[in-house]
């Protein structure tokens, strides 16, 4: 999918979206308690952009655990970054927050950020070089030093144990019950739209983007994160 087609999808997916993944909550709530400590020593009045906000639950739980922190988010979707903006209405924290509705891309250069956090959005990036770059994007709009949090979705497919866990992910993704046709469409939609590669794989994608050497800190199913500092 290019660009206008993937934010096309996640504007049709945006009323429905947060009810759609709340059995990912304990996924989520795993990854943001690790995410807390890997982002602890930052400054207390820190910047921290969000790449990709989607309805803004990160955004959400990082400023209730770090009330000095100030928020960018940044979202091509219209309809997910109005969702997100009600959202943080509700929690009080509009004040704290800057929306930006585009790719990252075009977020201008100005203010640098202490941290970027990255969820779910690489992985829509199917080639490596683009990929790269866009790791250069938050590169550049990061402290020296500053670090980024990215979780993608990451395995094998090429391994013997892929679609057994393909299967699993199915039954965590779906209250359906699992069947051939079904694994075979999440099997098929994944290769043609989502850039799933190993952990070393995307590892390296983020260090030639300009950061050290990432080192990984959650995994879940088939969901992975990592961080690491701008170099």
């Amino acid at each position: 999918m290019n660009d206008e087609e993937l934010r096309g999808v996640f504007d049709r997916m945006a009323p429905g979206y947060d009810s759609k993944l709340a059995r990912m909550a304990p996924i989520n709530n795993g990854l943001f308690f690790l995410l807390e400590s890997v982002l602890a020593e930052l400054p207390q009045q820190a910047r921290i952009l969000c790449v990709g906000v989607g309805t803004g639950t990160e955004l959400i739980h990082l400023a209730g655990s770090f009330p000095g922190w100030r928020f960018t988010a940044v979202e091509p979707s219209g309809s997910m970054l109005g969702i997100c903006r009600k959202r943080v209405a509700e929690a009080g924290l509009s004040a704290r927050c800057r929306f930006h509705e585009g790719y990252l891309e075009s977020l201008p250069l100005g203010e640098m950020h202490d941290a970027a956090t990255c969820f779910l959005v690489s992985q829509f990036i199917l080639d490596a070089q683009a990929r790269s770059e866009f790791f250069s994007q938050i590169a550049n709009r990061l402290v020296p030093g500053g670090i980024v949090a990215n979780a993608d979705l990451s395995a094998d497919v090429e391994s013997e144990g892929y679609d057994a866990m393909l299967a699993v992910w199915h039954r965590v993704m779906s209250t359906s019950a699992v069947s051939v046709e079904g694994l075979e469409r999440m099997k098929s939609g994944y290769a043609k739209d989502v850039a799933i590669l190993p952990s070393a794989a995307v590892a390296s994608i983020i260090e030639s983007g300009g950061f050290d050497k990432p080192a990984e800190f959650f995994q879940s199913g088939l969901m992975r994160a990592w961080f690491a500092r701008r170099a």
